[in-house]
């Protein structure tokens, strides 16, 4: 037994060394593996479903996997979610395009967009089929209720020139957008301004008869415009482009977990929301996916790239309303230099 221990003591010198120099190469080795980056993303609105591939891409670890440490907050509307990007404030933010477009030819910050998360702009009519509502002719002589900061608004001149409204015949109300769902319901309008994914949803959770409501969605009427996009600050661009990609691929990946499992993706969404409604954000979630991500351009060209030429038609109709000092091109605003090659962009 005692030459045993003699044994053993004489050994443990040896084990030391042994261990030092093991934890000294894991420290090297730790060393030479680049950080995490730091981003801080920034959403235009309060959460919704909408946004569970975000959510999805941190709590699967995509975002880890790139090296990113991705933190999120919200900002009270595009505008200030574009100011956060161009200050340097937010490495990234999710924002509507169209708002982009306006942005850019107000602020000399050469913001762009990197990935359009909505095909098509969510903007709608949303009615009562009780009112006589059925399509979007209909609301001749009728009231809309609209919320001061109603982007959808923006393109209507457009769209009623396309469908032969006469603007002056349809009566438009001005509203608090807390209030938008609420009037509609008690009868106090014919229909409101909104986002389809939104209102719609929101109405039937009210009690609305669904059979009652109908969505005149801008995009089924002629409405060229893209919907939500993410944007990023243009230095962080430049001075990480290997970062701006990988965060890309991470967000495609939370996308087509999502398109996967959509009940999983609503959870996390309303466990993020204060008293969320796992049910009614899967709604959200569905309507989402159908009429906003899985068009039929995203299934043929791939997620988060634009067509050139109808942007430029967008960028034609948003003109109808806003004055440009300086028309933007299609490549003013978005840069797809960022997006993997189409095979990595597939509906899986």
């Amino acid at each position: 037994m005692f030459g045993f221990r003699t044994t053993a003591l004489r050994c443990l010198p040896a084990l030391a060394i042994l261990l030092a120099a093991l934890t000294a190469r894991d420290a090297t080795a730790a060393e030479t593996v680049a950080p995490s980056i730091a981003i801080h993303f920034t959403f235009d609105r309060p959460i919704d479903a909408s946004m569970a591939p975000f959510f999805l891409a941190a709590k699967d670890g995509s975002f880890s996997a790139e090296r990113l440490n991705v933190s999120f907050s919200s900002a009270a509307g595009s505008p200030a979610a574009l100011a956060r990007v161009a200050k340097g404030d937010s490495e990234f933010a999710l924002v509507d395009i169209n708002e982009l477009i306006r942005f850019r030819d107000k602020d000399p910050a050469p913001v762009k967009s990197v990935f359009v998360l909505f095909n098509r702009a969510p903007y709608a009519i949303v009615a009562r089929r009780s009112r006589g509502i059925h399509l979007m002719p209909d609301l001749d002589g009728k009231t809309v209720g609209v919320a001061d900061s109603d982007l959808s608004m923006r393109l209507w001149p457009a769209l009623a020139q396309q469908n032969g409204i006469d603007t002056a015949h349809v009566k438009f109300h001005k509203i608090s957008a807390a209030v938008r769902e609420p009037i509609l319901s008690a009868g106090q309008v014919d229909a409101v301004a909104g986002f389809s994914y939104l209102s719609a949803v929101n109405l039937r959770d009210r009690g609305v008869p669904g059979g009652d409501l109908v969505a005149l969605r801008y995009a089924d009427y002629g409405c060229e415009a893209y919907g939500f996009a993410v944007v990023v600050n243009p230095a962080f661009a430049a001075s990480r482009p290997d970062s701006v990609k990988g965060f890309v691929r991470a967000l495609i990946a939370g996308i087509n977990a999502t398109v996967k499992d959509p009940a999983r993706a609503a959870d996390e969404a309303a466990s993020r929301i204060e008293d969320g409604d796992r049910d009614l954000e899967l709604e959200r979630l569905r309507t989402v996916l159908v009429d906003n991500i899985l068009t039929d351009e995203v299934r043929r060209n791939g997620l988060g790239d634009i067509d050139p030429a109808r942007m430029d038609r967008a960028i034609d109709q948003i003109g109808q309303d806003f004055k440009f000092r300086k028309r933007p091109a299609a490549d003013d605003i978005f840069d797809g230099g960022f997006l993997p090659p189409l095979a990595g962009r597939l509906i899986n």
